[in-house]
C-alpha cells in the first residue's frame, strides 16, 4: 500500500475570493467555490468556480500553486477546460458552509463556520480533501479576516467522518443518513438535535430515522416538539411511531391533539397498544393515573426464583424498569414487591412468597403528581406502583416520568434538587 504524504493544509475561507490567473497571468476569475466529489470517507476537489454566474468549474489538476494573492493555473484557460458540475458532485461551499449539521463525535448539532483542506499526495497522484469542519469561534472570525484576535482560543475541529450535513445535496445527490450511526446515538442526544432543527430539516431527519428510533427520541422530546412531530406526518407513520412509544409518552401527544384527529391515530394503531392509551387518557390530568405507565412486571406469589428469572427473560423488553419486581394475587391485587438483586440471589427453588417484602409503598391512581414526588422521595424510590381503591395493581411510574412531568423544560432540575434537599433537611430535625 503507497505511503500518503500531507502536503498541508488550509482553510476554505483562506482560498475564498483570492484570484485565479492562467499561464500567462491573465486574470479568469477568482474562486467562487469548490467542486468536490463525495465517493470515499474524504470527499476529493474535483474543480474550483471561477465566476458566480457561470455554473462550471476548472479542473483541480489545472492548479499549479497559489500564493497568498493569486491562485496560478499551469495552463491557458478553453472553454476545454471548464467543467460543468455532475450528477455526483457538489459545490461545497453552497452546500455546506454556514448550514447545520450532525456531529456524530460530539452527538449534536453544530453549523458550519469554515471548512479545513488538504493536498495529499499518494504515490503518482496529488488530491486535494476535505478533511475536517471548524465550528468554532475562530472559523467565524477567520472568514471576516479577525482571527488574529482569537489566537488563544482553541481550535473547534470536527473531522469528516463524524459529521453528517442535513440539507439535501445539489444535483442528483440525495443526503445518506447512516442509520446505523444515528441508532447508535443515545435517544436524549437525538432528541435535543431534533429539537434545535427547523421544521424542514427536522421533516428531513425524520422521515430518514425507523419508527423505532425514532420513537425513542421522541419520548426524550418536549412535549411541544412530540406533538410538532407527529401532527407534521401522514397518520399511518405516526400511528407507527405512537405504537412504538411508551404508552403513558403516547398518552401525553394524544391529549394535546383534536379530538378528532387523536381518535384517527388511536384508530390507526394496534387494538391493544391504543386500548392502553385510551385507559391513561381517561384519567384527571395531574394525576397518578395519568402519569404511571401499565408496562410493568408482576408475577404470583407460588413462582419459584428460577420460574421468575426464566420468565423474566421473555417479560424484559417490553417493561418499562425492572428493578423492581411485583407480586400479585390471581385478582391482580399487590401483595408484596422484591428487587432484582432480591430474585438473583435466591436459591432457585426458593418461592417469592419467601423473599418479597410485603409491606409495599404505592400511591393511589388518583393520588396527584406532589403525593408521587413526595413519596419517590421520602422513599428514595426508582419507581412506585399505582393502585385502584381495591389495591390492584394498574400500573408504575418511574422517577425520571415524575422529573419530566414536574419539571418539563429540563432547566429545573435544580428548584427539583432543592426541594429534594429541604425535605431531607426537614426530617433532620429533631
Amino acid at each position: 500500500m503507497e505511503e500518503v504524504k500531507m502536503l498541508g493544509e488550509f482553510f476554505f475561507s483562506q482560498v475564498l475570493g483570492k484570484v485565479i490567473v492562467d499561464k500567462q497571468e491573465r486574470v479568469i476569475g477568482r474562486v467562487r467555490d469548490m467542486a468536490i466529489r463525495w465517493d470515499s470517507m474524504y470527499p476529493r476537489v474535483t474543480g474550483i468556480k471561477y465566476a458566480k454566474d457561470v455554473q462550471k468549474h476548472i479542473d483541480i489538476n489545472h492548479i499549479s500553486d497559489w500564493d497568498k494573492k493569486r491562485l496560478h493555473l499551469n495552463t491557458s484557460v478553453t472553454a476545454d477546460h471548464l467543467h460543468p458540475l455532475q450528477d455526483d458532485e457538489i459545490y461545497v461551499g453552497k452546500w455546506l458552509l454556514d448550514k447545520q449539521i450532525i456531529d456524530l463525535k460530539g452527538s449534536k448539532l453544530v453549523r458550519v463556520n469554515d471548512i479545513k483542506l488538504a493536498w495529499i499526495e499518494c504515490g503518482e497522484s496529488r488530491d486535494m480533501v476535505l478533511v475536517a469542519v471548524d465550528i468554532g469561534l475562530r472559523g467565524l472570525m477567520r472568514r471576516i479576516g479577525m482571527e488574529f484576535l482569537v489566537r488563544n482560543h482553541p481550535q473547534n475541529l470536527v473531522g469528516w467522518q463524524y459529521i453528517r450535513p442535513l440539507e439535501t445535496k445539489t444535483a442528483n445527490l440525495r443526503l445518506r443518513l447512516e442509520q446505523s450511526e444515528i441508532k447508535e446515538m443515545h435517544p436524549a442526544d437525538l432528541a435535543d438535535i431534533i429539537e434545535d432543527l427547523d421544521r424542514n430539516w427536522r421533516n428531513e431527519l425524520i422521515a430518514n430515522l425507523d419508527a423505532k428510533t425514532t420513537a425513542d427520541a421522541l419520548a426524550e422530546a418536549e412535549v411541544d416538539t412530540r406533538v410538532e412531530v407527529i401532527t407534521s406526518m401522514d397518520s399511518e407513520r405516526a400511528s407507527k411511531i405512537l405504537a412504538e412509544m411508551p404508552v403513558d409518552e403516547a398518552a401525553d401527544i394524544l391529549g394535546e391533539l383534536t379530538e378528532e384527529k387523536s381518535s384517527e391515530l388511536l384508530g390507526l394503531m394496534p387494538h391493544e397498544d391504543a386500548e392502553d392509551v385510551r385507559e391513561l387518557m381517561e384519567y384527571p390530568e395531574n394525576t397518578a393515573g395519568a402519569l404511571m405507565t401499565p408496562e410493568f412486571i408482576a408475577f404470583a406469589a407460588g413462582m419459584t426464583a428460577e420460574e421468575t428469572i426464566n420468565r423474566l427473560r421473555e417479560l424484559a423488553p417490553s417493561a418499562e424498569t425492572i428493578y423492581y419486581l411485583y407480586v400479585v394475587d390471581e385478582n391482580g391485587v399487590l401483595k408484596g414487591v422484591l428487587s432484582l438483586r432480591d430474585l438473583i440471589v435466591a436459591p432457585p427453588d426458593t418461592r417469592l412468597e419467601a423473599i418479597m417484602r410485603t409491606r409495599v409503598v404505592s400511591v393511589n391512581r388518583y393520588d396527584d403528581e406532589r403525593r408521587v414526588l413526595e413519596t419517590v422521595d421520602k422513599y428514595a424510590l426508582l419507581a412506585v406502583p399505582v393502585v385502584d381503591e381495591k389495591q390492584v395493581l394498574l400500573g408504575i411510574i418511574t422517577v425520571d416520568d415524575v422529573i419530566d412531568t414536574l419539571l418539563p423544560d429540563r432547566s429545573g432540575l435544580s428548584n427539583f434538587a432543592d426541594f429534594m434537599t429541604r425535605r431531607r433537611l426537614r426530617r433532620r430535625k429533631p
